[in-house]
């Protein structure tokens, strides 16, 4: 019994600093995704290509505060929090993916004015490559939790 309970202990403390780790990496992607749209909304901006009303509203409450949400419920409740921060970085890849690079419109990459496309183009490419790096730390977060929460569960049962 005791070294099954120091078998168990040593294994959660292991899974407790891999999921820190994993924070530490996942919060840094976050913030790095912030600064990279906000870059690409300078670009936008300066490039004078238009957003309608909807757009603007989806970049604005799921493509930069909804990772900013999840972190802030990570810390009550991590898998919530995690599973905010996937769903809304996997919602931006596909509109940034879509717009920037599908759909032929003044959003795409080969249509910004010349003067202002390296910046749109490197920044669309970034965010795209954040969304997905962010996406799969966070949806592997949350599975683990899962995971750990359900052995914890199973390894307290046993006397």
């Amino acid at each position: 019994r005791d070294a099954n309970t120091v078998t168990g202990l040593a294994r959660l403390l292991d899974m407790s600093h891999i999921r820190h780790s994993a924070w530490r990496w996942l919060t840094a992607l976050v913030l790095v995704h912030l600064v990279v749209s906000i870059v690409h909304g300078a670009a936008h901006s300066e490039a004078h290509v238009p957003l309608s009303r909807a757009a603007n509203s989806f970049v604005f409450g799921v493509i930069v505060a909804g990772p900013l949400v999840g972190l802030a419920l990570a810390w009550p409740a991590e898998r919530i929090g995690s599973w905010v921060i996937a769903i809304t970085m996997a919602s931006a890849l596909v509109f940034g993916c879509v717009n920037h690079f599908v759909l032929a419109g003044p959003d795409h990459v080969s249509q910004v004015v010349a003067r202002w496309r390296p910046m749109f183009a490197t920044t669309a490419a970034l965010l795209a490559a954040l969304e997905v790096l962010a996406s799969v730390f966070a949806i592997r977060i949350a599975r683990e939790m899962k995971i750990e929460s359900y052995s914890t569960s199973q390894t307290s049962r046993w006397p």
